[in-house]
């Protein structure tokens, strides 16, 4: 009787000792993960994934930016442009959490915003002159491969001569994307966003319909339709 309730006693020992091994396993991986998603900054004080800079004075490329915010995809293909489109792949931007939040309380991208292009190519092959094919949904252009990364940060200090914004190209290729790029010169990139963006050197009219806040009026609910018997 004795040696039975010794190995009970043995057994809840152990499963207990498993339980708490468990939990620890746990917050140390989710610690980790919180440390490697979230990457803090004194000079960035409103930013949750602040830019990050070599000693060179290189950007280093964003890490999961695929799991920000997605903003819009603009997308200029060489069928409207006669074959000459300077930007023809999709362009799919993305910008941290915090930055997005702040812009919509405050209307005012935050020191330390980056804002991240993936280009995406056009699916293919075409089937019309336009460069257009056809799929189940109708004609169209449809996303492909990906094929290129560009980032720009806002940093009043780092970036004063070209409007508070710096540029970087990570390479216009098929990924792996570079692991730290240098700031483009004005002439590249800065200039053409000094001359034509709309808002704070971002072309932001094109990405209002997802920054803007979905309203939140109170919805007619649906009709309820009456089954015949």
């Amino acid at each position: 009787m004795f040696t039975r309730k010794l190995t009970h006693r043995l057994r809840m020992v152990i499963v207990a000792a498993g339980f708490l091994v468990g939990v620890i396993t746990i917050s140390i991986s989710l610690s980790s993960a919180l440390a490697q998603t979230t990457i803090r900054n004194a000079n960035y004080p409103e930013i949750d994934i602040a830019p990050v800079f070599n000693a060179k004075n290189e950007l280093l490329q964003p890490k999961d930016f695929r799991e920000w915010v997605f903003i819009g995809a603009p997308f200029t293909p060489h069928g409207l442009n006669n074959g000459k489109a300077n930007f023809p792949e999709f362009h799919n931007v993305y910008v941290q959490p915090a930055a997005f939040k702040a812009y919509r309380k405050t209307g005012k991208w935050p020191e330390g915003t980056m804002m991240v292009k993936e280009l995406q190519l056009v699916d293919g092959p075409s089937e019309y002159p336009d460069g257009s094919r056809l799929e189940v949904s109708g004609r169209g252009y449809f996303p492909g491969k990906v094929n290129g990364l560009d980032v720009s940060v806002k940093d009043s200090k780092r970036f004063g001569k070209t409007k508070n914004w710096g540029y970087f190209n990570f390479n216009h290729a098929a990924p792996p994307y570079l692991a730290a790029a240098p700031e483009r010169p004005a002439a590249e990139c800065a200039s053409c966003h000094m001359i034509n963006a709309h808002e704070d050197m971002v072309y932001v009219n094109m990405y209002k319909p997802i920054l803007n806040p979905l309203p939140t009026g109170k919805l007619d609910p649906l009709p309820t339709h009456k089954v015949e018997e």
